[in-house]
């Protein structure tokens, strides 16, 4: 049930942006990131791997939001981004909270 890379791996926003801030996550980014937080080979939906994909899209909204901060459509949808990760790490914290403690370390969302 543990992840499969070391906990002291950090993911920042260049790793989840890359080197196109122009775009969402592309389909390589989204595979690395699975494949990095999935906890068997063929994982793609555990709570860790659909965090690690929401943090993504989390980091890639708030860099767009500093060059666009007049767009109200797209700051809701982040807010449901939040609160959809919130619920997702609520329930892996109830159910394991090593891979909890694990998983936030890795992703630094926590101070």
């Amino acid at each position: 049930m543990g992840l499969s890379n070391s906990p002291n791996q950090g993911y920042n926003a260049q790793l989840f942006l890359g080197e196109q801030n122009h775009m969402a996550i592309t389909a390589a980014q989204k595979a690395q990131i699975v494949t990095d937080f999935q906890r068997v080979k063929s994982d793609t939906g555990s709570p860790e791997v659909q965090v690690a994909l929401i943090t993504a899209r989390i980091t890639y909204l708030t860099e767009h939001f500093k060059d666009n901060v007049k767009d109200h459509h797209s700051r809701r949808g982040l807010l449901r981004l939040v609160s959809r990760r919130r619920k997702l790490l609520d329930y892996l914290k109830g159910k394991n909270v090593d891979s909890y403690r694990t998983l936030i370390q890795r992703l630094d969302i926590r101070k």
